[in-house]
C-alpha cells in the first residue's frame, strides 16, 4: 500500500460566506440552511437546504452548456477518482507552450489544472484543443481559464462539446498546496438528470 503524507480537502465550506454566481441579468439560487426540526420538539435535528446544482465546489456535466449534452449520472463513478496529472498553466499559452509540461502525462485518470494566482490563464483555441485531446474525462480546475479572443464561457462550451466534466470553484488555499503524484476523489451528490452537482473534492499524495 502506498504511504500518503498529506490529505487535502479542496472543497469550499457551504455557509453564508459563499459567493453566488451573478451576471448582468442572472443570479444562481441562493444558499440557505435553516432549522426544520429540533431536539426539543421532535427529538431530533434536521435542517432544510436550498442551493443550486452549481453551488460552491461543484462538477459541471456537458448538459450545463450543451443542449442535449450528457447529464451527471452518465459519468461512471470510477472516472471520479484516481491519479491526477497536475498542470500549472502560464498566464498565456499556445500549443507550443504546453508540449514540455504535457510530457509528464502517464495515463492519469484526471487532469488537474491550476492557473496563476493573480489572474486567469488565457489559452489559444488550439492550446485548449491540445488539452481536450488528452484522455481524461474529468478536469479539476483551480482558478479560471479564458479562450483567447473568444466569447465569455467559451472554455466551458468547448469542454461540454468534447464530453468533458469540469470540477471548479475549489477552496483556493489548499488547492495551491497540491503537489504532483497523488490521487484525487470527486464525490458529487448522486443527482439524476441534472447539469451538475455540489461535490466534495479530496486529494492525497
Amino acid at each position: 500500500m502506498p504511504q500518503y503524507r498529506r490529505h487535502l480537502d479542496l472543497t469550499k465550506p457551504l455557509d453564508n460566506n459563499l459567493d453566488i454566481y451573478t451576471s448582468a441579468d442572472y443570479v444562481d439560487p441562493p444558499f440557505e440552511c435553516h432549522d426544520w426540526a429540533g431536539i426539543t420538539q421532535q427529538g431530533f435535528r434536521v435542517a432544510r437546504l436550498t442551493l443550486g446544482t452549481q453551488t460552491g465546489t461543484h462538477i459541471d456535466a456537458p448538459a450545463h452548456f450543451l443542449d442535449g449534452g450528457a447529464t451527471l449520472e452518465a459519468l461512471p463513478v470510477d472516472r471520479m477518482m484516481g491519479r491526477y496529472m497536475l498542470l500549472d498553466l502560464p498566464a498565456k499559452a499556445s500549443p507550443g507552450d504546453l508540449e514540455r509540461p504535457l510530457r509528464v502525462y502517464r495515463d492519469q485518470t484526471i487532469l488537474f489544472l491550476r492557473t496563476p494566482q493573480n489572474g486567469p490563464a488565457v489559452l489559444t483555441g488550439p492550446a485548449l484543443e491540445r488539452l481536450i485531446a488528452l484522455p481524461p474525462t474529468v478536469w479539476v480546475l483551480a482558478g479560471e481559464i479564458e479562450v483567447f479572443e473568444s466569447e465569455p464561457m467559451e472554455f466551458h462550451r468547448m469542454l461540454a462539446r468534447a464530453g468533458k466534466y469540469l470540477v471548479e470553484d475549489l477552496d483556493p488555499k489548499p488547492a495551491r498546496e497540491v503537489e504532483p503524484g497523488g490521487e484525487i476523489f470527486v464525490l458529487p451528490l448522486r443527482l439524476t438528470g441534472t447539469s451538475g452537482a455540489p461535490c466534495r473534492v479530496v486529494v492525497r499524495y
